[in-house]
């Protein structure tokens, strides 16, 4: 893995990380859920909208590129 794929990897796992606590607090908190479905949901929703990082080979070099489904098109992380 390239230094850049070893970036995004960690952008995503550290952005996913931190949507699951947060959506597991929300949803013990605010809805009737128990047990193993308190976790699964927080799941699903931290995946779906995590934003999504990549390392692409161009000709001007590897670049890192973000896509998130609040923000339209794909974006190019410094």
């Amino acid at each position: 893995m390239t230094k850049l794929q070893v970036r995004g990897f960690l952008y995503q796992l550290g952005c996913f990380a931190i949507l699951f606590i947060l959506g597991r607090y929300l949803v013990a908190t605010y809805t009737q859920l128990s047990g193993l479905w308190i976790p699964m949901t927080a799941f699903i929703v931290a995946t779906l909208i995590a934003p999504k990082f990549q390392a692409v080979k161009t000709k001007d070099g590897e670049k890192l590129f973000m896509k998130w489904i609040f923000l339209k098109g794909i974006r190019e992380i410094g």
